[in-house]
């Protein structure tokens, strides 16, 4: 089956002036307007972001990924870490705990920056069951009151303090 060239391409009308703009920004940035264009859209900051998501469902030694995910997170600027989360990473491989794990760093993460967090972590629905980061009774009680406020909200309760890795 054929098909239709026009629905494989998005043509849009701009003005001149707009087109103008765009050429000279392009030129500055050493890109041609299509490049120019599509980095705006889709900056390097958000690839690495669903690139570092989608590491977690592969790799058996996630915590590794955790911290790699955590540190990239970390490390952004307010305005970064906007673009690199703006969009809903690919989430369908990772279990309903990496899931809520993801989004509880993303949350910490916009807390830090004095940011809202992006619309799409509330698709995430928190755990049903608590998830506990040890099996011992006693600790249980302290990370019940210790936990991050967003990993509480996820049913997730882990030890982590201030600047550390979570």
């Amino acid at each position: 089956m054929k098909k239709n060239a026009k629905s494989e391409y998005l043509q849009i009308r701009i003005s001149l002036s707009i087109k103008k703009k765009i050429q000279t920004a392009a030129q500055k940035a050493g890109l041609g307007m299509s490049e120019w264009i599509f980095l705006r859209l889709f900056p390097p900051l958000q690839e690495k972001f669903e690139h570092l998501v989608e590491q977690l469902a592969k790799l058996s030694e996630q915590k590794m990924a955790y911290a790699e995910l955590h540190d990239f997170l970390k490390n952004l600027s307010a305005m970064e870490f906007e673009q690199a989360v703006f969009f809903k990473p690919k989430l369908s491989s990772l279990s309903e705990l990496e899931q809520n794990y993801v989004v509880a760093m993303v949350e910490v993460a916009a807390h830090q920056k004095g940011i809202q967090v992006t619309t799409w972590t509330q698709e995430i629905a928190p755990l049903p069951q608590p998830y506990f980061g040890s099996s011992f009774k006693n600790l249980q009680l302290y990370l019940l009151a210790h936990s991050p406020v967003p990993f509480r909200r996820r049913n997730i309760f882990i030890d982590a303090t201030i600047g550390e890795r979570i």
